[in-house]
């Protein structure tokens, strides 16, 4: 599980944004347990990340843009869009 996570929950779901320089095992054990959407900037990436588990494994949105507000509010749009909010 990731410790200190900060949230987005200006309005549902709730978006936990991952620390730089998580690794890719951490947050999908992270998501696997908790079952709540996170946002992450991926190494070497500009464009963050939308994370969540479909229930089954985990599923990544990748290209929501170089904003972190923009990047959560876009994720937030899609998981609603497919069922996952």
């Amino acid at each position: 599980m990731l410790d200190d996570l900060e949230y987005d929950d200006s309005e549902p779901p709730a978006i936990g944004v991952v620390p730089t320089g998580t690794t890719w095992e951490d947050i999908q054990d992270h998501v696997k347990i908790a079952h709540h959407p996170l946002v992450v900037l991926p190494e070497g990436s500009t464009a963050y990340a939308g994370v969540y588990w479909t229930g089954t494994a985990m599923a990544v949105i990748e290209d929501l843009g170089s904003d972190h507000d923009q990047a959560i509010s876009e994720f937030r749009e899609l998981l609603r869009d497919r069922g996952e909010a």
